[in-house]
């Protein structure tokens, strides 16, 4: 199970859901959301092998010398940044995506749900702060990205966290870990990637 904890302080989990062949073995997973307990629905049918796929892409660019290294020192500013017609799970929405690029938007079963069923979602977002040279006398622009992951429950009612790059690792790489337990592998997804697919999940809730 993956915690996050939100803005607001209420606590977020993504519970992973089997999904099974008609023999009844797992192949794939669904996500079942809780806010402090409260169901907030069923999101993102067979949404295990994206979810995989982001946490490689993730534990890629957080490599010194990778494409996104050099255009990103700090660590923690460092994400995927895939087109919108690409990204997992992405809805196409070329002005919001010029914004805040998405990483996965999941709905109650696919991006062709209706409004006002359940959403996990998470973006991109860029923030620059003004930093003042000692003297005052001039300064510089400080560049910094997060990812905001959002969720909304069939009510209507959402909640936020904002996560670090390595938080962003953290959450998917116990997902991943989480949906091996339950019978869905992705091992071949991870081969060539930091990740290691055997982590065991900590139950540590990420605090943002």
């Amino acid at each position: 199970m993956g915690e996050l904890r939100c803005v607001d302080g209420s606590r977020l989990e993504v519970i992973m859901v089997p999904v099974r062949d008609r023999a009844g073995t797992p192949y794939e997973v669904t996500l079942e959301l809780r806010c402090d307990g409260r169901s907030f629905g069923v999101v993102g049918e067979r949404c295990g092998y994206s979810l995989a796929t982001l946490a490689r892409e993730v534990a890629d660019v957080r490599v010194d010398g990778s494409p996104v290294a050099r255009a990103w020192p700090d660590q923690a500013d460092r994400f995927p940044e895939p087109p919108a017609s690409t990204a997992p799970g992405a809805r196409e929405d070329r002005g919001l995506a010029a914004r805040e690029p998405e990483l996965f938007a999941f709905r109650r079963r696919d991006r062709a749900d209706t409004p006002g069923t359940a959403e996990l979602r998470c973006t991109l977002r860029t923030s620059c702060t003004w930093l003042s040279a000692p003297d005052h006398r001039g300064g510089e622009w400080r560049r910094s990205r997060r990812a905001v992951v959002e969720a909304w429950g069939p009510d209507g009612h959402g909640v936020r966290a904002v996560l670090t790059s390595a938080e962003l690792a953290g959450f998917l790489t116990a997902l991943v870990a989480e949906a091996r337990l339950v019978g869905a592998d992705y091992r071949d997804v991870l081969a060539s990637s930091p990740v290691s697919a055997r982590h065991a999940p900590s139950g540590a809730i990420i605090d943002c």
